[in-house]
């Protein structure tokens, strides 16, 4: 799922009442943990943010990060653990065992093969269909992948360990574990266990020998969109695994040989120094050093990376501030009591005015090829008209019958074209047009039919549009143009201010956001300032 870059949507800070809530739901999930460690993992009062993204495939993920490291990941409303999370609490699931050189095919984004797997003498973990489980190497016990297993463990064995295993959702060394500290596994000895009985070594040394022979026809497959890899163990020597800087936990990064807390120095400085030049006005001072720190300066952090002052040297951001006022950048005062604003910025300063922001590195560009976001176009919709039972006999001259799909124009030339051929138009007065049968039978309600013997145009033509049925076509770029019947269904927006200055929407935009998907909608937004000129906003989407 993160074997490619993904794109983060927001970062925010968690309210009390959801941590409350993560906390019961973490209980729930992991029974197994205790108060003390569920305490430990989701903290009272450390800092601990919801970061909202959208997986390479479009998945919509929810990611808890405490620390700076991503603990636990929510997909579909099931709650997963990160290996961050694994490396403290390595008991939490149920681990599977497989060798070295897999764990690079799993990093690709492909999922773990039975034959891969590798049986320890007391048997395999008892799991069934759908458990979350871990995954580890052989000779620690630190899991470096979680994924949900494909069958139970007695249909594992009654396969004879054939077929697919796990379908893993996250391993060491993907994007979700890049966005942490990129810390390595630590090393967890296996746990000591019984020797098996001796009535019983012959047939486990003949399943190891077994074993081992599937793993020279180890098979992996990939994602779908990489179709099926097959990989034979003997086919990569192990001068190959280390030569790859991704393996092993090397980063290709080109800061390596600086220390993490140099690297988070320079970053918080360079989102400083981009946030003033680029993006703070001087009509904005006084300014919160908070809104400088979650409107500007995040916002400047390069993509893939994540800003975290914890990290960095000064720890804090009122020290790093002091720091910079120190340098005579900044002018940092009490406003009010607690709360430190900016009030002047020297933006004649020499590393202001010679900050330029860095090119991205070849590495990282060819890294966030794949997941560069594309401008969006929205999609183009024209309302259409059907032709129903009643009016075939209007529209059968020009070729069309029950249920054709007609634009406004078309309809308008067809029965330009019928008047005109049936010479309806009338000779003393050119705007309006004589009423034969069959336009007296589309058109005309009952009680008119004997009254009404003529229309002018503009009439004529508004009446066979609305005797039509409604239809519409969407057309997504790039895509081939979708058709519907039935009417472009209207949603009422009413935009109300409410208690502390919070503007609500109501349930008509929650409703728009759950229609929007499934198809378009003309939606009207009345706002208070509109409500008193009398001007509606509308717009259609």
């Amino acid at each position: 799922m993160f074997a490619k870059a993904f794109r983060v949507k927001s970062n925010t800070a968690i309210k009390g009442s959801d941590r409350r809530k993560l906390r019961a739901d973490v209980t729930a999930v992991f029974p197994t943990l205790g108060t003390d460690q569920v305490s430990e993992l989701v903290p009272g009062k450390e800092e601990l943010n919801i970061v909202k993204l959208y997986a390479h495939r479009g998945d919509a993920v929810t990611v808890y990060v405490s620390g700076g490291n991503p603990i636990l990941f929510e997909l579909e409303k099931n709650l997963y653990p990160t290996v961050y999370t694994l490396w403290s609490y390595p008991d939490l699931l149920p681990t599977f065992t497989t060798w070295p050189l897999v764990l690079e095919k799993l990093v690709g984004g492909a999922d773990l093969m039975l034959p891969g797997l590798v049986v320890p003498p007391a048997g395999l973990p008892q799991v069934q269909k759908g458990d979350l489980c871990a995954i580890a190497l052989v000779g620690n016990r630190a899991p470096v992948a979680i994924g949900v297993a494909a069958m139970s463990t007695a249909e594992m064995l009654t396969s004879g360990l054939k077929g697919r295993g796990f379908s893993v959702l996250h391993t060491y060394q993907d994007h979700l574990w890049r966005s942490g500290d990129k810390s390595s596994p630590p090393s967890i000895a296996p746990l000591a266990l019984d020797p098996p009985d001796l009535s019983e070594e012959k047939g486990s040394v003949q399943a190891d020998t077994t074993l081992q022979g599937d793993m020279r026809r180890l098979t992996l497959e990939g994602e779908e969109e990489e179709g099926e890899v097959q990989q034979r163990c003997g086919e990569k020597s192990l001068s190959e695994a280390t030569e790859d800087p991704s393996v092993g936990g090397l980063n290709p990064d080109p800061t390596d040989s600086k220390t993490l807390q140099e690297q988070m120095d320079e970053l918080l400085q360079r989102c400083f120094l981009h946030a003033l030049k680029y993006r703070v006005k001087k009509a904005d001072l006084p300014l919160l050093t908070s809104t400088l720190l979650g409107s500007h300066m995040f916002s400047c952090c390069p993509e893939g990376r994540q800003l975290d002052i914890k990290k960095s040297s000064y720890k804090k951001l009122s020290k790093f501030l002091q720091h910079m006022q120190q340098e005579q950048i900044i002018q940092v005062q009490e406003l009010s009591k607690g709360v430190e604003s900016i009030v002047a910025v020297d933006w004649k300063h020499p590393r202001i005015t010679s900050f330029v922001i860095p090119e991205p590195s070849p590495t990282s560009q060819t890294i966030q090829e794949g997941s560069r976001e594309q401008p969006y176009h929205p999609p183009d919709i024209k309302s259409l008209y059907c032709v129903p039972a009643s009016m075939t006999l209007l529209f059968q001259e020009s070729g069309h019958k029950k249920g054709s799909i007609l634009e406004g124009s078309e309809v308008r030339t067809i029965v330009i074209n019928y008047a005109k051929k049936n010479d309806l138009v009338d000779a003393d007065n050119k705007n309006l047009v004589k009423l034969d049968p069959i336009l007296c039978d589309c058109i005309l309600e009952k009680g008119e039919q004997h009254t009404v013997m003529k229309l002018p145009w503009d009439s004529l033509l508004n009446r066979c549009l609305e005797k039509l049925q409604p239809a519409y076509q969407v057309t997504f770029p790039g895509q081939e143009p979708i058709v519907k019947k039935g009417k472009i269904c209207p949603i009422d927006i009413t935009l109300a201010q409410r208690a502390s200055n919070k503007k609500n929407c109501g349930r008509g935009f929650q409703l728009l956001l759950i229609l929007l998907p499934l198809g378009p909608c003309s939606v009207k937004i009345t706002t208070k300032e509109s409500l008193k000129e009398g001007l509606p906003w509308w717009c259609s989407g």
